[in-house]
Order: structure tokens, then C-alpha cells, then sequence
């Protein structure tokens, strides 16, 4: 608010300034010998004349609510009030003439009056025309920072509601492998529930983070994996493929989770043979490929679980058109995978 208060007053003080300054030259120019200390009279009251009550006219304008009117309803309103305007700012510097000057010539001439008030009436509208035009740029810019800023809070709070349901969806799933876990050798259960621990205690850290590294959330599905081989045993096979390069790469907390929970809820689970699944990184061109291939046939008519519609969406409110989602059929296999366009610099 200093700053542009600041910048008023100069563009002000600039402006009329300026305008004296166009007439001390066409003055010269016409007739030097007419440039005396009277002259400079007319010439710093007609600056500070235009000052005043440009800026008292500045003051009816905001204190009437016009700075927020459309310009149809406007702009009769500037005319009207530039026009009383020109007309007090010319009587005033007309009434200044007649007090410093001592010929014969008579200052309030309706002629050179009428003159005075059109150009003085050019001046200000000129004047308005700048006024609005910065004030209406100022506004549109104001509104645009406080839209950025409501997108900015409206991501936030989607991406922490995003997340309040990733928690849960995951603790379910890891409950109920526990939960089977305990059916089929209940002397594991105890081990089971420290990696389970483990796995929250992760989860609960992580799940504070926008973003986490590639290697942090390796970590936790690979406790996650370790967990659900005791429940499946020799129908689940894991395979890693990582480039130890993208260990720091930044994803969303939990994305690769949810691919691995889905691959075994739809696909592993659903095999009486059981499975293979595959976990992949790789940069490829100029994307990074986060891949997880599991034994099975994609329906696309069927339920994917929270998980991935929330990966989805998770991914277009942080990276935007730099990242997508692919769910796929290869063979005998189906392709899940997280695509990440790397940003030019």
C-alpha cells in the first residue's frame, strides 16, 4: 500500500509537472520576453491547483464506491467530474492571473476561458484514463494472486483429504492379510505384527510429506510385500528391477503402495496358482517409469479400489501435465505404471 501510494504521489507531481512544462516551452517559444516571475506564478499554481483537485476528484471516486463500477455506468460519471473538475481547476489558476498580473488585458475573457477549461479538461481525462486503467490492472492482478491462492488452499486441503483415506485403505488391507495371517500359522502372527508396526509407524511419517523418495517408499513395500509372502507363501514370487540412480527420485507418499496392494488384492489373490510380481524403476527418454507387473487380466469393468483413483488425482493436483498413470494388459500380465516427465530447466 506505501508502494503504490508512493507511486501516485509521483506520477502526480510527474504529470502536472510535465504539462508546465509543454507550456513554458510553447511560451518560449512564441514569445520569450513574456517568461517573467508572473509568469512562474501562474505556472506553480497551476500545478498545484491540478494536484489538489485531481486528487480531492481521486478521493470522490473512491468514497462513491466508483472505482468498483463496470464502465457503461462509468464512464458518464468521469466525464461529468472531469468536466467540474477543469472548469474549478481553470477559475482557480484564472483567478491567480488576475491577482499577479497589472496590465490591461482582461484574465477571465470568455474566449480564452472556454480554451483554458478544454485543454485543462483534456489533461484530466487523460488523467482519469491512466487512474482507472492502473487501478483496474491492479485489481485484476489482486484477483488473480487471491484465485492462485484459493487453488493453492483448495489443492491442499484435497491432498490431505486424499491422504486421510489412503491411511485407512492401507490399514485395512494389511489387518485383514494379519487376519489370515493368524488362520493359517499362528506362530508367525507375533512377527506379523511388528512388521505390521513397523509398516504404520512408516506409513504415519511418511503420510505427513507431499512428496517422499523413491527409496523410502521401496522401503515400506517391501515390509508391506514381506508381510503378504508369509500370508501366500509359494504363490507369490517378488522381482526387483531398480536403478539405485532414482533411489532420491520424488513421488507421492503411498502411490507405489497402492499399485502393489491392487496388483495383489486383483490379481495375486484372485489366481489359485499364485503369481509373480514385478517391481520396477527405470528412466527411459526423458520420463522416469515407475512400473508393477502382476500375473493376471486386467477387467477394466471392475472396481480398482480407492487406491488408484486417488494416485490419480494425487498425481494431477502435484505434477499437473508432467506425470500420468497407465493401466494395462501385456500377455499373461497386467502393467501398472507411474510415468514422470522430467522438467525442462
Amino acid at each position: 500500500m506505501t508502494g503504490s501510494r508512493r507511486l501516485y504521489w509521483i506520477a502526480q507531481f510527474i504529470g502536472w509537472t510535465s504539462y508546465a512544462a509543454l507550456i513554458f516551452l510553447a511560451t518560449y517559444a512564441d514569445d520569450p520576453k513574456s517568461i517573467d516571475w508572473k509568469f512562474y506564478v501562474n505556472i506553480v499554481s497551476l500545478i498545484l491547483f491540478g494536484i489538489v483537485f485531481t486528487h480531492l476528484m481521486r478521493g470522490v471516486f473512491i468514497r462513491l464506491g466508483w472505482l468498483e463500477l463496470k464502465l457503461p455506468p462509468l464512464i458518464p460519471r468521469v466525464l461529468i467530474s472531469s468536466m467540474i473538475c477543469a472548469i474549478v481547476v481553470s477559475i482557480a489558476t484564472n483567478l491567480v492571473s488576475v491577482a499577479v498580473n497589472s496590465d490591461d488585458r482582461d484574465p477571465l475573457d470568455f474566449l480564452d476561458m472556454l480554451i483554458n477549461i478544454f485543454a485543462v479538461l483534456i489533461l484530466i481525462l487523460f488523467w482519469n484514463s491512466i487512474y482507472f486503467t492502473f487501478h483496474f490492472f491492479q485489481k485484476s492482478r489482486n484477483q488473480e494472486l487471491n484465485n492462485i491462492s484459493l487453488e493453492a488452499s483448495k489443492n491442499e486441503i484435497e491432498l490431505k483429504n486424499l491422504r486421510s483415506q489412503l491411511n485407512p485403505h492401507f490399514l485395512f488391507n494389511s489387518l485383514n492379510s494379519i487376519r489370515a495371517l493368524i488362520d493359517i500359522e499362528p506362530q508367525h502372527a507375533k512377527g506379523a505384527v511388528t512388521t505390521l508396526s513397523n509398516l504404520l509407524r512408516k506409513s504415519l511419517i511418511l503420510g505427513k510429506e507431499d512428496l517422499v523418495p523413491l527409496n523410502e517408499e521401496m522401503e515400506m513395500v517391501s515390509n508391506y510385500l514381506e508381510l503378504e509372502k508369509v500370508r501366500f507363501e509359494e504363490r507369490l514370487t517378488v522381482e526387483w528391477k531398480l536403478d539405485k540412480k532414482l533411489d532420491d527420485f520424488l513421488i507421492p507418499p503411498f502411490s507405489l503402495q497402492m499399485l502393489v496392494e491392487n496388483a495383489i488384492k486383483h490379481g495375486i489373490s484372485n489366481l489359485i496358482e499364485g503369481g509373480i510380481i514385478s517391481i520396477e524403476s527405470q528412466k527411459k527418454d526423458d520420463c522416469i517409469l515407475i512400473s508393477v507387473r502382476n500375473t493376471g487380466t486386467l477387467k477394466l469393468e471392475s472396481d480398482t479400489g480407492i487406491g488408484i483413483e486417488n494416485t490419480k488425482r494425487r498425481l494431477a493436483l502435484q505434477f499437473g501435465d508432467h506425470a500420468e498413470f497407465s493401466l494395462q494388459q501385456m500377455k499373461e500380465s497386467v502393467i501398472a505404471q507411474l510415468i514422470f516427465k522430467i522438467k525442462d530447466n
